[in-house]
């Protein structure tokens, strides 16, 4: 290889060129979901997100307002490999996953929250304070938990049902428990 670049050259290793195109194709893929999702059978699924990996590997999360099937991400999967084999995006080999996000990965949209009121949820917020408690309401604007604890009142203890209301704005990260 040449390494002796003159005045005005330029020289890209290879992967800046790959994650390019990763970038790229991550776009495309984003595009064709939101086309397949404005199909009446789709129309309450969402994309939570689109994953280029290395070794020409895909990973997509999507979910719907009414549950997402295991037939869903077939048909999606199904609709995204010819399209990327019609096109030759990834070439002849690539893997392509299509998934729920499933309850390990954290919720991301003010839509997901509300499929799980009556879940048991824990909040990361913002600041570094961790809340759990059952998730019984959500707006667009906050999420609100309420759990249960024990106090004490004089001698004797009483449990207290807590209700703590958490502003979209002020959560990091919330997952199922």
């Amino acid at each position: 290889m040449d390494t002796n670049l003159g005045e005005g050259d330029n020289w890209f290793p290879l992967f800046f060129t790959s994650h390019q195109n990763i970038t790229v194709i991550s776009a495309q893929l984003t595009q064709l979901l939101e086309t397949k999702f404005q199909e009446e059978e789709f129309s309450d699924c969402f994309i939570i997100e689109v994953k280029s990996l290395p070794n020409k590997r895909v990973e997509i999360f999507v979910d719907s307002d009414s549950g997402i099937t295991f037939a869903k991400c077939q048909q999606i999967s199904r609709y995204l490999e010819a399209e990327i084999d019609e096109k030759g995006w990834l070439g002849e080999k690539y893997t392509l996953e299509v998934s729920s996000p499933g309850i390990t990965r954290p919720l991301m949209f003010p839509r997901q929250y509300a499929r799980n009121i009556g879940r048991k949820v824990e909040v990361k917020q913002v600041e570094g304070a961790a809340k759990t408690g059952t998730l019984i309401e959500v707006n667009e604007a906050a999420i609100t938990l309420e759990s249960k604890q024990r106090i004490k009142e004089g001698k004797k203890k009483k449990t207290v049902v807590i209700q703590d209301i958490i502003p979209f704005s002020n959560i990091k990260e919330t997952k199922v428990k």
